[in-house]
């Protein structure tokens, strides 16, 4: 199953790289396209769970669902971007 997801704060490559390694990690997660212009992220995974399991690690990360409560998660995702900075080619 593919699914595309609408996501908050994604500013950068780095934000880019932290969500798509992120959501690799995830056990049967195919693939994780991430479009900075666009703030979104197209999932594919075996199974509905691996999906839900990817936006609750992203929603951790500081990188929630777009209309998802987002206090303090914005503060994260500055850290998730930098991190992510660190791991860019």
């Amino acid at each position: 199953m593919k699914e595309t997801y609408y996501i908050e704060n994604i500013k950068c490559g780095g934000c880019s790289n932290t969500i798509h390694n992120a959501a690799m990690q995830v056990e049967g997660v195919v693939s994780a396209t991430v479009d900075v212009e666009n703030q979104s992220v197209e999932i594919e995974s075996e199974t509905q769970e691996a999906m839900v399991a990817v936006l609750q690690k992203l929603d951790k990360l500081g990188y929630p669902t777009v209309g998802n409560n987002n206090t303090l998660k914005k503060a994260r995702s500055y850290v998730s971007c930098a991190l992510g900075r660190l791991d860019v080619d």
